[in-house]
């Protein structure tokens, strides 16, 4: 600190008086240490030497010693003299000095605030600036800056003169204020207070999104709500509804823009419309509703047989039907018999489809189906048939399958023949029918499926006289033999049955 000492020389009282001086800064700033000292060049002793402020006595000292102001202030401006109180040449003189007026100047004006945005809304930054100015000659003097809200300390002799607050809410409003010191708190000054009102936003634009997106989920799979606002701040409850039942699945309150309802495995009853609302206290906002689509695999199909009877056997149609129940619109059946596929077919979900099957005994073994919507192929539970070979009443021999060549009868015990004479179409329709084949094709001569029958092969049949309804040839009207031999025996070919589907 630079100090200029003002050295007044008075003359004494009378011509003999020593020389008396007051020595002390002239110009002084605020928080700086003053020294005031009075002295006097002499050969007397000095009783006492008091010191002065405006004709007000501020201190009396004993012996040759200073006055010292330790932080001066505004108010310690005044005109100071000092008064000797001396022993000289065996008598007391009292001599006082003239007036030396000290200025105390202010080292910086009491500081203001500023708060950047004067208006903060929630969620946003605030930045405090403390303002003051020291003078040129002080220009290097060290500053400290404080920062309070009411009561609360929020930062405490900090370098810097700003003071950035990250995010502000509601609760965060009142009134601010700063403080500026130096280094050793000699000066201390308070800004003025600045009332401060966060500004909330009410919320807006509230939008329910889906995770995975679009609102479509695998059964199993984890199914997350999102529900976000565009502008909003402040302490948002979020809530979750099904717009379809009415149902309400949760809530939440947050200090957020989002939030997120998860269902950790979904099921196929989550299919449906949802929506969600936001309110933080200025008036609840909604959401569009959204479809949440919920797929899974078809259920295990059942697999069920419908047979003519109770135990199956070679000729009888059988119906194998395969049902299972899927959220997809349809649904793909395929029927096994072991690992063999024998067909498929597809049909609206809901629906089950049928399989029919001439049995031989080749059809006998372990049967199944399978349903597949396109998320995974489910098998039914395995159904066991067994086919056996009923005695033969009829046969048709030597043709290019079963269903086809010279046409045999069984009577006590022996296969014989049938005689052509009157064999038509219906009476091929029945013996088709009996077999298990198809419709009836042909009524060719049986001599075309040679060999011809043995010699001791009788001929049963003259005539079979079918309407064409019967169920058996044996049901027909018949005529015995009375004139035929092998060269007339009747043949037929019925079309080979092949796997329906319905």
């Amino acid at each position: 600190m630079l100090l200029w000492p003002l050295l007044l020389v008075l003359a004494a009282l009378d011509p003999e008086s020593d020389q008396l001086s007051i020595d002390m800064p002239h110009d002084v700033y605020e928080g700086d240490e003053v020294v005031v000292r009075c002295s006097a060049v002499s050969s007397g002793m000095i009783g006492k030497v008091m010191y002065y402020k405006d004709e007000s006595l501020l201190a009396t000292h004993y012996h040759p010693s200073g006055y010292t102001i330790p932080k001066a202030s505004p108010s310690d401006s005044g005109s100071y003299p000092c008064e000797v109180h001396q022993l000289v040449f065996y008598r007391f003189t009292t001599e006082r000095t003239s007036s030396v007026w000290l200025t105390v100047q202010e080292l910086f004006p009491a500081p203001t605030l500023t708060v950047r945005p004067s208006q903060p809304t929630e969620g946003s930054s605030v930045t405090l600036s403390c303002d003051t100015q020291l003078p040129r000659d002080r220009s290097g003097t060290q500053l400290r800056y404080s920062f309070f809200r009411d009561d609360h300390t929020l930062r405490s002799d900090g370098n810097s003169s700003e003071f950035q607050i990250s995010a502000v809410w509601k609760e965060d409003s009142g009134y601010y204020w700063c403080e500026v010191a130096t280094a050793s708190h000699s000066v201390l000054k308070p800004s003025p207070r600045s009332h401060v009102l966060v500004q909330s936003v009410p919320v807006s634009a509230v939008l329910l999104e889906t995770q995975p997106q679009g609102g479509h989920v695998l059964a199993g799979e984890r199914l997350v709500l999102v529900c976000s606002v565009a502008e909003g701040t402040g302490d948002t409850t979020f809530s979750w509804h099904r717009e379809d039942t009415g149902e309400r699945l949760g809530s939440t309150r947050q200090r957020s823009r989002r939030a997120e309802l998860e269902i950790p495995a979904a099921v196929g009853s989550h299919t449906g419309r949802y929506y969600c609302t936001a309110d933080n206290g200025h008036g609840l906002a909604r959401s569009g509703a959204l479809n949440v689509t919920v797929t899974a695999p078809a259920s295990r199909p059942v697999l069920t047989l419908r047979a003519p009877r109770t135990r199956a056997v070679v000729g009888d149609v059988v119906e194998f039907r395969c049902e299972a129940q899927s959220s997809s619109p349809r649904i793909l059946y395929r029927f096994y018999h072991e690992d063999v596929i024998l067909g498929s077919t597809s049909a609206p979900s809901g629906r089950g489809v049928s399989f029919k099957l001439s049995l031989t005994a080749e059809h006998s073994g372990n049967y199944a189906c399978e349903a597949d919507n396109g998320l995974g192929a489910q098998r039914s539970e395995v159904v066991t048939l067994s086919v056996t070979e009923p005695p033969p009443k009829v046969r048709l021999v030597n043709g290019a399958h079963r269903c086809e060549g010279r046409v045999e009868m069984k009577r006590d015990g022996r296969w014989g023949t049938v005689c052509d004479d009157g064999w038509d179409l219906a009476d091929v329709a029945v013996l088709c029918r009996e077999l298990g084949c198809g419709v009836a094709k042909h009524t060719p001569a049986g001599v075309l499926y040679p060999p011809l029958a043995e010699e001791d092969q009788p001929v049963l049949v003259q005539a079979a006289l079918c309407s064409g309804s019967e169920e058996a040839l044996a049901e027909c009207e018949q005529v015995e033999t009375f004139d035929c031999d092998h060269s007339e025996d009747a043949g037929a070919v019925c079309e080979a049955f092949s796997p329906h589907f319905s």
